[in-house]
């Protein structure tokens, strides 16, 4: 039996570590790999790069963000999606590695590695470990984890790999809800890392298999000044919080627990008009479940 093919897809906007982003993901150590760029730049210096490639199957795309990264992912033929944003870069073990995984654990549905954040000139400067050793988690298990203490430990995209059948399974509504809420503006990530997981499993390599790129320069998202949709970002984990409750993942008294995380997220984004949104919404549940 062959490798598994394996589709390495990137969503670009930003060209500036472009070239350098792409030479990542053509250096893999797996052998069975299409890599897939959906080009939203608005000059073409990412199709120009492209083209120095042959075996880069290039689309141009008119859609932006959230809608890119999207139809990107639908575009893939493997068995295996992994994603990788347009300034971020791969170990050349990743595939190789994440693929075992994949392949012994069937009943993993996403895996995601230790990682590190980079600057513009390639240099280290976190070390994101949020594991002390490999090993299996429940999808409950990281669902709560990541609900009750307001943290990503999986990671951007550029940090996973999953099953192209559970892709299509979800769905692009699925892909962005979680529950009874749609969370295509703000926390994306982390709510397809839920649906992918909620009813089976996730595997955590604790080996350095990415690299993402934190550059003020060029608008990263994670930075509140460059990013028009970080209220929502924000918001969105007392979203989860309450969904967790009204799915059963999260008891009453973890609910009330976690009040220091909504209340500092209250007092440090409370400027976001999305923030005082959700704020209503987390008030009328606390005095809901209080008089229960």
């Amino acid at each position: 039996m062959g490798l598994p093919k394996v589709s390495i897809v990137i969503p670009s906007y930003k060209p500036g570590h472009f070239e350098q982003c792409l030479r990542s993901a053509i250096g893999q150590t797996y052998l069975n790999t299409e890599i897939l760029v959906s080009d939203n730049c608005p000059t073409e210096e990412i199709r120009e790069i492209c083209a120095k490639f042959p075996s880069v199957l290039y689309q141009r795309n008119s859609v932006v963000s959230t809608e890119n990264v999207m139809s990107s992912l639908f575009g893939a033929k493997g068995v295996y999606i992994k994603p990788l944003f347009d300034d971020d870069l791969l170990h050349p073990f990743a595939v190789e590695k994440m693929v075992a995984v994949m392949e012994q654990q069937k009943d993993v549905e996403l895996v995601f590695s230790r990682s590190a954040q980079i600057n513009a000139a390639n240099v280290r400067t976190e070390d994101r470990r949020p594991f002390q050793q490999s090993g299996m988690i429940t999808g409950r298990d990281l669902i709560r984890m990541m609900t009750l203490n307001f943290r990503n430990y999986v990671g951007e995209f550029s940090t996973i790999m999953f099953r192209r059948d559970k892709l299509w399974k979800l769905g692009s509504r699925g892909m962005v809800s979680y529950g009874s809420k749609n969370f295509s503006v703000g926390l994306i990530d982390v709510a397809f890392y839920f649906s992918l997981v909620r009813d089976s499993s996730a595997y955590y390599i604790d080996d350095e298999l990415s690299y993402f790129r934190y550059d003020l320069a060029a608008g990263s998202n994670s930075n509140p000044a460059a990013n028009p949709d970080f209220g929502w970002v924000a918001a969105d984990w007392i979203e989860l919080l309450i969904e967790g409750v009204q799915q059963q993942f999260i008891s009453n008294d973890e609910f009330f627990d976690a009040q220091h995380h909504v209340e500092r997220f209250m007092h440090s984004f409370g400027v976001f008009p999305e923030v005082r949104q959700v704020e209503a919404k987390y008030r009328q549940l606390c005095s809901t479940l209080r008089s229960a």
